[in-house]
This record gives structure tokens, sequence and C-alpha cells, in this order.
């Protein structure tokens, strides 16, 4: 009966802990704390140094569920990573993600060689466990802050931090066989993480393809579809690490794989997920806020604080600046890359392999990486949003915030049910009959009244509206409900967009500027004809386009020997009315084209046709 007390208690203990966490979160939110420290310090309090006094030392059950939680986190990361969307950042952040991680390695277990006297596999293997950053602690901050990053720089640090768990992963697992067989590392540490690579991404592809295959194919009863998911993600993991590849690097290509796929019952998975997420990021962060006894801590604050200070001013800004030099990033740009990375749990539970294998001086490795969590969660967390506006990497407005409700539709892979509230300063109250043709309507409710697309006819302020959208523009329709500043509003009851010309020698920078469209990098400074040339050369013709984003793109609308006479900017789906500015400078050619505007809808509110 004792065990059995006993065991209750532990329960008990346990979701108070958790629960503690999630309110914590609240503090975190109102103070911009980074989340990921709040939740250590909870573990921490409740540890053996603490007012809870639990001794908790099991390195084997946290390895144990911190990989479990970790193949979830990574997971659900990749399914929410949309390649299509992100493809001008993808080269870059995958290029921190796997050598800026390898460099930033190399350069803190060189510097721990030269300077703190380590030996050099034991510093490389201290560089391999701190050297990814944490997108958890990254994008919570950015959120408290009331922060939107530019397009290009926010999907780089999204993708950078979700993808390079897996390289540091399997560094510190083949550097810990280093220091166990006390070898140093040569030509078979890269065979054997160019195996555990391979290995992985192959693994990756063929589960996310079979779990594609298989949501399609098998009818589940209701709600097993997200379960199946997570053991499958686990399953996959825990195969692939068997036959020593990457199970990190496997899920999360696994997590590409599905996202980007059409599969059913999309929103129940992606929503469960989310909740797993979250579990899994406050369990296994106070588990190894348990893990640690602070009063060890102080023992190795010196070679803590000199990493970490190497780590912030040194090694992640050297790693960063030889990798994005080739895409060419602006200074500003390639600093506040720099400064926001952020270490996080997977240092940290990187830093309890050492002990599980048997590595000499194992509590170094772990006492060392949780300070230096600790010192970048305090300085880099808390300075995140100012260095963001120091930099010039924050939108001057930041998106809107808006509801959105998604229902699975079932056999369904290529749609998905959609439901806003119609606000009455939201663009699509205000121009309803613009709506993207696309989107279809389905059911209206107004004044407590359910009605069908016909009976409702155009949806007005207040109405609660349900819509069918491509499953791969479901995330553009944000824009249409979210509500709009004074002055976009006020433009918006007076202009209509569509179609209009614009001058071939006009530069795209000004259509960029007007319109807070992402200019691809190799495109920018270029002319409109210029830009065909250089995106279609000789293969250019009549109605060839130019996609500047996911709802722009100029077409080449009269093409005499090879150059671009005439061409006019579309505007498939909607602008972000809350983006642009009101007051535009003289004889620019966005002047130009805002005066036409205001002609043409000043009488009739109607566009006119755009071939005259």
């Amino acid at each position: 009966m004792h065990q059995i007390a006993v065991a209750n208690l532990v329960l008990a203990l346990g979701a108070t802990l958790i629960l503690l966490g999630i309110l914590s979160s609240l503090l975190a939110s109102r103070f911009g704390t980074p989340l990921l420290l709040v939740f250590l310090v909870v573990g921490m309090l409740a540890g053996v140094d603490g007012p809870g006094g639990i001794e908790f030392s099991n390195y084997r059950l946290t390895y144990l569920i911190g990989s479990c939680a970790l193949a979830i986190i990574l997971f659900d990361g990749g399914l929410r990573t949309r390649l299509a969307e992100t493809r001008e950042a993808l080269a870059p952040s995958l290029a921190l993600a796997t050598v800026g991680v390898a460099l930033t390695a190399v350069l803190i277990g060189v510097f721990s060689y030269l300077v703190l006297g380590f030996g050099l596999t034991e510093g490389l293997l201290l560089g391999s466990i701190v050297a990814s950053t944490d997108a958890a602690a990254v994008f919570f901050l950015l959120k408290t802050g009331g922060l939107q990053l530019k397009p290009r720089i926010g999907s780089m640090l999204e993708i950078e931090s979700g993808s390079n768990d897996p390289v540091a992963v399997f560094l510190t697992l083949v550097l810990v066989e280093l220091a166990v067989a006390h070898s140093s590392p040569g030509l078979g540490t890269l065979t054997e993480l160019a195996k555990q690579a391979v290995l992985g991404g192959a693994m990756g592809v063929a589960g996310g393809t079979l779990a594609t295959v298989a949501i399609n194919r098998l009818t589940l009863p209701g709600g097993l579809h997200p379960l199946f998911v997570i053991a499958l993600t686990v399953s996959m993991f825990g195969a692939t690490s068997y036959f020593d590849g990457s199970g990190f690097l496997a899920v999360y290509v696994a997590g590409l794989v599905v996202g980007n796929s059409g599969i059913r019952a999309y929103p129940t998975i992606s929503k469960f997920l989310e909740s797993a997420t979250w579990l899994c990021q406050i369990v296994m962060f106070l588990m190894l806020g348990l893990l640690v006894t602070p009063s060890n801590l102080i023992t190795y604050a010196p070679q803590g604080l000199t990493i970490s200070l190497f780590l912030m001013i040194i090694g992640r800004p050297a790693a960063v600046w030889i990798c994005l030099k080739p895409f060419g990033f602006t200074p500003p740009e390639t600093n506040f890359v720099s400064w926001v990375g952020l270490r996080g749990a997977v240092s940290i539970f990187l830093a309890t392999v050492p002990t599980l294998a048997g590595v000499p001086n194992a509590p170094m490795y772990f006492n060392v990486a949780f300070f230096v969590v600790l010192i970048s969660l305090l300085v880099q967390g808390w300075t995140i949003a100012p260095a963001a506006r120091f930099f010039g990497m924050a939108l001057k407005r930041t998106a809107a915030s808006t509801s959105r409700v998604e229902i699975d539709l079932p056999g369904q892979t290529d749609n998905e049910m959609v439901g806003y509230p119609v606000r009455p300063d939201s663009y699509a109250a205000l121009r309803p009959a613009s709506l993207p043709a696309w989107l279809k309507p389905i059911l209206v409710v107004r004044d407590g009244v359910v009605k069908n697309a016909a009976e409702a006819g155009q949806i007005k302020s207040g109405d609660y509206a349900y819509f069918v959208s491509p499953q791969d523009r479901v995330n553009r329709l944000d824009r249409l409900f979210a509500p709009l500043s004074a002055e976009a509003v006020a433009a918006a009851k007076r202009t209509a967009f569509g179609e209009f010309a614009v001058s071939p020698d006009a530069p795209l920078s000004d259509l960029a500027t007007f319109y807070e469209i992402q200019v691809p990098q190799k495109l920018a400074g270029l002319t409109v004809a210029e830009a065909f040339l250089a995106r279609h050369g000789t293969r250019l013709h009549t109605g060839s386009r130019l996609t500047l984003a996911n709802y722009a793109e100029v077409v080449a609308r009269v093409v005499e020997d090879g150059q671009v006479l005439k061409a006019s900017l579309r505007l498939e789906d909607v602008v972000d009315l809350s983006m642009r500015s009101p007051q535009l400078p003289r004889q620019t050619l966005v002047r130009r084209i805002y005066s036409r505007l205001q002609r043409r809808f000043s009488n009739t509110g109607k566009p006119a046709d755009p071939t005259k």
C-alpha cells in the first residue's frame, strides 16, 4: 500500500508542477520573460536545493522522455513549415542549420582547447552540445514583444531554429563515442556523420510518405488521426536511431513531407500537435530544471561565463557571417540573426548524454551547458525586441490578430473549411465584392440565424462566415478578416484593386516599398524589364509572369524583340492595406499608380478595364 501511495503522490506532484509551469507562462507573457527560463526556474525551485526538496538524478529517464518529447516537437516544426512560402529563405536557413552549427561547435571547441585547457575532443563535444538554437524561445519572445519580423528574416530564423537540432544531436553522439574511446576526431567522424545524415533523411522521406498515404487511405475513427501521427513519429525516431541514423533528422523531414502534402484531418492533427508540443516542452523543461543542482553551478561558473561570452560575441556571429555572406544579406540583417541565437532545452538535454555514456568528467558538460543556456536566456532573451528595432528588422506595423476556426472536411485533402467573424474594420466587410474567386462561401450566421450562401448574399459586418478554401491558400485569408488601421479603412472605402499598368522602366523597389512586397534578393535593384530578362531570358514572351509575393505578380503584356514594352501589376487576392502608407513621395511610380487608382474609382467605385 505504501508503494501505491507513493505512486499517487508522484502523479499529484508531477501534475502540480505542470500546472505551475502553465500558470507561470502568464507571468512570462506579461513581463516578456523567456518562457524556457520560467519552466527551468520552476523545476529548480522544486528540486533538491529549492523549497520543494525533490531529489531527482535519473539521467536515463530524462533522456528517454526528452528524446520522445523532442521527436514530437521537431515533427510539429516540420509539419508547419511551408516550403513554397519560405523558398527565398530556404537556402540560407539550411546553411545556418548545417554548416553554421558545425562551425559554431568547432569555434567553441578550439577556443576551449586553447584558452580553457580542455582536450580537443572535450572542447568539440561541449561546442556541439550548445551549438543549436531554440525556436520556441525566439518566437515566444517576439510574440510577447508585439513584434513581427520582416518576412525573409522571420522565415529564415524559423527554418534554422526548427532544423538545426538534428545536426547538433548527431555531432554530439559521434563525439561522445570518441570521448568514451579516448580517440580524436578524424575522417571516420565525417563518414559517421554522413551516414547518419543520409540514413536519417532517407527514412524521414519514406516515413513521411507512408504517413501521408496511410492518413489519406485509412478510415480511422474520429480523433485517432493525431494519435496515429504521434505514434508513427516516435516509432520512426526509434527505428532510425536503432539503425544508426539520425532519428531527429528523420522526424523533422517526415514532418516536412506530411506538412507539404495534402492530408485528411489536417486541422485536427495540427491542433492536437500544438497542444502536445506545449506539453512536451513543459515536461522536458521541468525535468531538466529538477535534474540540475544549483549549488554545483557555482563551481563551473567561470567556464560557463567565458564560453557564453565567446559564443554570443564571437562564435555565433562568425558562423552566421560565413554562412550568410554568399546570399547577399546586409550587415544589419546578419548582426540581428547573430544576436538571436538563443540556446534552449536541446542544449541541456544533450548535456545529459555524456553522463549516460560514462564520459569522463561528465558533470562538467551538464553544468557548463546549463550555465550557458541561463546566460543566453537572461542576456539575449530580454534584448530580442530592442535588437529587432535597433537593426531595423521589425516591421513598422505588425500583422493584426484575427480569429479563425478550421474544420476538417472528411475525404478532402485539397480543401479546408474555415470560419471568421466579420469585423466592421476588416477588408472583407469593407470590400465584400472583392473576395478572391477561389474562396467559396458555405454558410453565414447573421443575427443568430444560420443562412446558406445564397440566402445570405454578400457578407456583412457582424456576420460569422464559413468558407471552403484550397489548403495552400488558407493562411492568406487572415489579411482579409484582420482589423485595419484608420488610414487603411479610408483607403479601402475609396479604392479597389485589380490589375493596372506599370512602366517597364520602373524599379521593382518602388512596388516593394508601396505594397510591402518581399522582392526576391536576386531581383532587388532591377527595373521591371530587367527583372523579366533575368528571370525568363530567351524564353520571355507575352504573358510571362514575374511573381513578387503570393498575392502579387507582374505580367508582361507586350513583348517585342525580347524586350518588355508593356507590363501590368496584378494583385490576385488582396493587398494588406494595413501596411500601406497614405503619404507617398512625388514623382515616383507609386505616386502615379495611387493617383491613377483614385481617378478610376472616384466616380463609380468599380475598376475600369485594365487593358485600356
